[in-house]
């Protein structure tokens, strides 16, 4: 759900517009709420799935940034200018402190090296995202952006990364059905591959 629908880039006052408006949300349990191009969209934690895909994922990059001195984060505000993006997963140090943004609302895009969305139902929710979200995550320079889709096809797990953060674009784009393997090719989980065993029912 969409509180303010508005697609065109924004301007620096709207900007500041809708990050007072998102500070100053008081939203029930069970919802979130995020600045995306130049809107604020309040949607639902997920599913049961959901919880499950995001689980397995996190563990999965645990295993491989142990002794890095980075850490998985869930649902945290991860800040680039005046835009809030809660990812399902996020990279960052085991200090979240080291890298505030400039209010302490949450944590500064530009030192988050990997992000990754379990998409939720519905074709709103596929567009935010495959279109909006990993557009904010390249203008912010986030290395890699994983994203795993129950609903596109059988299923697919894509991989974005290099980012261009001028023009809001990946130059790598790798998309595979669930049960082919792909790996994670650069950033702090480097080589981790994604395999069924992530996407098993």
């Amino acid at each position: 759900m969409s509180a303010l629908a508005h697609e065109a880039p924004c301007d620096p006052g709207l900007d500041e517009v809708l990050w007072q408006a998102w500070k100053a949300m008081d939203l029930p349990e069970g919802y979130r709420a995020e600045i995306i191009e130049g809107s604020i969209e309040v949607s639902p934690t997920g599913r049961r799935r959901h919880t499950v895909l995001v689980h397995r994922l996190r563990r999965l990059l645990e295993s491989r940034l142990t002794g890095s001195g980075l850490e998985v984060y869930q649902d945290g505000n991860v800040i680039h200018g005046r835009k809030v993006c809660i990812p399902d997963l996020f990279v960052g140090p085991e200090d979240l402190d080291e890298i505030p943004d400039e209010e302490g609302l949450g944590v500064d895009a530009t030192r988050v090296p990997l992000v990754a969305e379990i998409v939720s139902p519905g074709k709103e929710a596929h567009r935010r995202d495959h279109v909006r979200k990993r557009r904010r995550y390249a203008l912010a320079g986030i290395e890699v952006y994983v994203v795993i889709d129950d609903f596109e096809d059988e299923g697919t797990v894509t991989v974005f990364s290099s980012p261009d953060p001028e023009k809001g674009v990946y130059a790598t784009k790798t998309t595979v059905a669930y049960g082919t393997p792909t790996a994670i090719p650069d950033g702090p989980a480097k080589g981790l591959e994604l395999t069924a065993d992530l996407t098993r029912p």
